[in-house]
């Protein structure tokens, strides 16, 4: 345990740290796994429903640094690329 109140202040500033990134994987990975179920299932009108969510996650995720921004770039364009396949 710390000892010196700086210390203190840094393991309380970590735990909210933690908490706010268990919250921002969460965010990506729920949508991401719902997306990937129903590109699997071939619903594209129920996937293309779900792309603002998965965006607004992941531009969120950028903004505040949790990924880097080519990251999700590039995790955005497969959603995009996966939701033209099953549309056609």
């Amino acid at each position: 345990m710390p000892i010196t109140s700086s210390a203190k202040k840094a393991l309380r500033a970590s735990d909210t740290k933690r908490v706010n990134n268990i919250r921002t994987q969460a965010a990506i990975d729920l949508s991401l796994k719902k997306f990937r179920k129903l590109v699997v299932a071939k619903k594209a009108s129920e996937a293309k429903a779900l792309v603002p969510a998965i965006y607004k996650a992941l531009d969120k995720a950028a903004k505040r640094n949790y990924i880097k921004k080519n990251n999700a770039s590039r995790l955005k364009s497969r959603v995009s690329a996966a939701l033209k396949k099953i549309s056609k």
